[in-house]
């Protein structure tokens, strides 16, 4: 397999399409222990890797603006694309909204979604113009009249780069309405990364108990979903990595790697020196 090829079709609309991470071969398709707190086997797919990193053949995209709602849909579903902020729901499904359900508000999450990781902190720092091209993208797609950008206040270094990312972006262009996009602080305090936590601190609005976003108005997306998004559309890469902190007394160097999917735990914990 090449790095970027799909390897699984997604079967169901609440499912996604898996790609490989780099090149090399399939040595196995079996059960084996996976990241979660459960400690339970799932399905899982071996690849053994042959070092050359080899992409598939891509088709990058110069200029977005000229992609309807549905092709950019497209891109973002094959591109196997699920939320970054931890529910892991598909973002393809969450954007195709019906034509009857009206929303005016785009938010951002950009809220650390536990205690003690910074993988957002460092997308905001080293990635700005992707998030911001992610966001031009989001746009495009949902035609919001508001933009909000949530960030906490222990991350104040980070909103100088922000907002002028998005100031190269004229949304009301994108989405023909008079679009404007906001960049908000408010405290630090779990767990305000929540999706309906999130809202109600941006807008005052409450989701009702089993509603959804979208019934007031509001898609919430997280600013790693902007970004796999703006790789997708831009770069005809899918989701095959994302940043991932590794923190903790137990390891001598907590950082943030940017980590292809399927990087095994252990690797990680090695490179922090994991006592």
């Amino acid at each position: 397999v090449l790095k970027g090829q799909c390897i699984a079709e997604a079967v169901g609309p609440v499912s996604v399409p898996l790609h490989a991470p780099t090149s090399g071969t399939i040595i196995a398709i079996e059960q084996r222990t996976i990241p979660h707190a459960s400690g339970l086997e799932d399905n899982c797919i071996v690849i053994k890797t042959n070092g050359n990193d080899e992409w598939r053949a891509r088709n990058p995209i110069n200029d977005f603006t000229q992609l309807d709602k549905s092709t950019l849909i497209n891109i973002i579903r094959n591109a196997g694309i699920s939320g970054m902020g931890g529910a892991g729901f598909p973002t393809s499904v969450k954007l195709n909204t019906h034509d009857d359900v009206s929303i005016d508000t785009l938010i951002l999450n950009a809220t650390e979604c536990e205690p003690y990781i910074t993988a957002d902190h460092s997308l905001m720092r080293e990635y700005a113009n992707d998030i911001a091209t992610g966001i031009a993208i989001l746009a495009m797609i949902i035609r919001p009249t508001k933009i909000l950008f949530g960030i906490e206040d222990n991350k104040l270094d980070v909103v100088e780069g922000i907002t002028a990312a998005l100031a190269q972006h004229d949304f009301s262009a994108l989405t023909g309405l008079s679009t404007q996009a906001e960049v908000i602080t408010f405290p630090t305090k779990y767990p305000s990364g929540g999706e309906k936590q999130l809202i109600q601190i941006l807008t005052g609005k409450e989701v009702p108990s089993g509603g959804l976003p979208a019934e007031l108005g509001i898609v919430c997306q997280n600013i790693g979903t902007a970004v796999a998004i703006k790789n997708a559309v831009c770069l005809d890469e899918p989701l095959i990595s994302r940043i991932t902190t590794v923190t903790g007394d137990a390891v001598k160097q907590a950082c943030n790697y940017h980590v292809l999917l399927g990087t095994p735990v252990e690797f990680l914990l090695a490179q922090s020196n994991y006592q």
